[in-house]
């Protein structure tokens, strides 16, 4: 008889502890979830504050504030769709592109560009041009520049194109989207990219052989970011995740263009960035290792 006690008693106890556990572990979840939201609803209105108060003319300035609409949008439908912290991290990074389109926007009006934003996922490691390129390719003529200008309205925040890493900075022609706007395809934007890149395929006129840093900004010490686990990542990533199609985030969220922003330039009343919480920081996860150019 006490045998049978004993066992239940053990029994009744480790029925206890399990289901103890199993309550911790889904408010541990809920709280990573919750904490995911509110991050990626963070900068996600920020954006969204941001394209109401700023607007502009020249067409480096329009191109920048057309596409940080095209993330905000994006960033909208992403977060209507979440059910993850995963996703939720996406959309932040969506969100995060935006304000660095917004960024750029700001350079363009000469103004500050304010407080940095945390360092985007696809752009790690792979710089930003410190030099003026221009090249020919298949015929035509391209262009990059780490300042704004009439030939150079199109902002890139860096990132890699066919595997081939491509420094922040601003171009001729948004090449990158598949190639397709330079008239070229797949093919045709790897030959930009080596043309423009690469000092085996075409000299622009300076030193190739300084190397790295003759052509690029720092890296961003992406080194020591090997060895990160996600920074600000705005909770576990996990391999949590749906398809949400739409979007040009890493992850889930598939390929294709951005939803179209109907925020092109005009309209937007001027301002400044409103608050300071750009900290640095990053997206963990991602592929964008460094490469040597």
């Amino acid at each position: 008889m006490e045998l049978v006690l004993c066992l239940a008693v053990v029994v009744i106890g480790a029925l206890g502890a399990a289901a103890l556990v199993r309550a911790q572990g889904t408010a541990r979840r809920r709280t990573e979830l919750g904490d995911a939201r509110a991050e990626a609803h963070r900068w996600y209105e920020r954006l969204g504050g941001q394209l109401l108060t700023l607007q502009g003319d020249e067409p480096a300035v329009r191109q920048a504030l057309a596409d940080a609409g095209e993330r905000y949008n994006a960033a909208g439908s992403q977060l209507e769709q979440a059910r993850t912290p995963h996703q939720f991290a996406l959309a932040r990074e969506t969100a995060l592109e935006g304000l660095a389109y917004i960024r750029a926007a700001r350079t363009a009006l000469g103004i500050d560009p304010g407080p940095e934003v945390p360092a985007l996922a696809a752009a790690r490691g792979v710089g930003q041009l410190t030099k003026e390129r221009e090249v020919d390719v298949q015929g035509q003529t391209f262009r990059a520049g780490p300042q704004p200008g009439r030939q150079t309205p199109y902002y890139y925040p860096g990132g890699r194109y066919q595997g081939r890493p491509v420094p922040a900075g601003w171009y001729s022609t948004p090449w990158w989207k598949t190639a397709l706007g330079a008239g070229a395809g797949v093919l045709g934007g790897m030959l930009i990219a080596d043309a423009l890149f690469s000092p085996a395929f075409a000299d622009p006129g300076y030193g190739y052989d300084q190397g790295y840093q003759e052509g690029f900004g720092d890296g961003a010490d992406y080194a020591d970011d090997q060895g990160a686990d996600g920074g600000d990542q705005g909770g576990d990533a996990g391999d949590q995740g749906g398809d949400f199609g739409g979007g040009d985030q890493a992850g889930d969220f598939g390929g294709g263009d951005y939803a179209g922003g109907d925020f092109g330039g005009g309209g937007f009343g001027g301002g400044d960035f409103g608050g300071g919480d750009f900290g640095g920081g990053d997206f963990g996860g991602g592929d964008f290792g460094g490469g040597d150019w």
